[in-house]
């Protein structure tokens, strides 16, 4: 080194006079200002912007933290003065100090990604297998802290430096709270949202031990097994196929349009019509057989159609059970409620005795009152 720049580089030790930080990356989080021999003179000027902090630290310890604003570096009006202690001669002499600007801004756009699969219990599947990932915002919300727990000495930091550790705490956050919602394999696309908003809320209790926050995040996709997705697949072409008169319809103007482009013409209009209608026809009668048997229920007093599972009917109100009671003179079995049998004819309306006009039980020969005959009594009402 030549004696003038030994000469310049000695006064710009001494005539420090702005301490700043123009930020032209975008991802770097923590940056230590090149102050040599970490000298800077009395009456200095430090200039921090908004979404900085910056934080000087003396002796290997936080000194003091300064938030947007322009300061000037003195022993009358600098709060970080009376913390150092280190103006052993006089305050025309510089002070030694580490000054570190932090970065605040929210830092967007943040991967996040499972590297293995999950494995959770549904109740549609048993035990699937997902992957998901997204994206997440984070920012510093303790620039003290993140320094300390962190960022330590290093004069530079930039998100790389920290990523893995953070996508290791998200995983981890987010296979516990799919575990404790306990939400279905098909119902996840509706809950991205809540799921989101439950994990960002684990996370923060985490990252407060390192001086950061989560300030959004995204659930893009949970993905399910390829053999997962094929059998949901399968399910929804059977669901698609629920009307098969439209089936048949739909199969029968396919044989019509690839027999017009067939150059047999004719022939290959019957042929394919005739697959078509056979092939609709058979797939009406396999669906619409098993639907049609089990989609309804009549209602054993009016004949109304009901669903399978109602209690009562949705016409008259009466009950969809048919209950089976003894004919009170043949012993058929007839519907409970039913006012004549279906084989003798004869009424299941309770007689009163003729003589005394005491009920008498079902079948009974004689009435248990006045012994007079049941041939002598009549039925109620009459």
């Amino acid at each position: 080194m030549g004696i003038w720049d030994k000469v310049k580089e000695e006064a710009l030790n001494q005539f420090i006079e702005v301490i700043e930080w123009l930020d032209e990356s975008k991802d770097t989080i923590l940056y230590r200002f090149p102050v040599h021999g970490q000298e800077i003179k009395n009456g200095a000027q430090l200039i921090v912007r908004e979404s900085q902090a910056a934080v000087f630290v003396f002796e290997g310890q936080v000194a003091d933290v300064f938030g947007p604003g322009k300061y000037t570096i003195d022993g009358g009006n600098t709060p970080i003065l009376t913390k150092l202690g280190a103006w052993k001669y006089g305050f025309n002499s510089p002070f030694k100090s580490e000054v570190y600007f932090v970065n605040t801004k929210q830092f967007t756009d943040m991967k996040w990604g499972t590297s293995n699969p999950i494995m959770l219990r549904d109740n549609d599947f048993g035990i699937v297998r997902l992957r998901a990932f997204g994206a997440y915002s984070m920012r510093v919300a303790d620039p003290s802290t993140f320094i300390k727990e962190v960022a330590g000495t290093n004069a530079h930091f930039d998100t790389e430096d920290i990523d893995v550790q953070l996508k290791r705490a998200i995983v981890t956050e987010f296979s516990d709270a799919l575990g404790e919602m306990k939400i279905p394999a098909l119902d996840l696309a509706a809950q991205y949202k809540e799921i989101g908003d439950a994990i960002r809320d684990k996370i923060n209790i985490d990252f407060k031990d390192y001086g950061l926050e989560v300030t959004k995040f995204y659930v893009e996709n949970v993905s399910l097994p390829k053999e997962v997705e094929e059998a949901m697949d399968k399910r929804a072409s059977m669901g698609a196929l629920g009307d098969a008169q439209r089936y048949a319809q739909f199969q029968a103007a396919d044989a019509m349009r690839d027999a017009a482009q067939n150059e047999g013409g004719g022939a290959g209009l019957g042929a394919g019509l005739g697959a078509g209608f056979a092939v609709g026809n058979q797939m009406a009668n396999a669906f619409g057989g098993q639907q049609g048997a089990a989609s309804t229920v009549s209602c054993p007093s009016c004949g109304k159609a009901n669903a399978p599972e109602a209690r009562f009917c949705a016409e008259c109100g009466g009950k969809m059970e048919v209950v089976k009671v003894p004919c009170v003179k043949c012993g058929a079995e007839l519907r409970e409620g039913a006012k004549f049998c279906s084989e003798c004819g004869s009424t299941q309306e309770k007689q009163k005795c003729s003589n005394c006009q005491a009920e008498m039980a079902p079948g009974a020969k004689f009435c248990a009152e006045c012994g007079t005959k049941v041939e002598e009594a009549a039925p109620e009402g009459e």
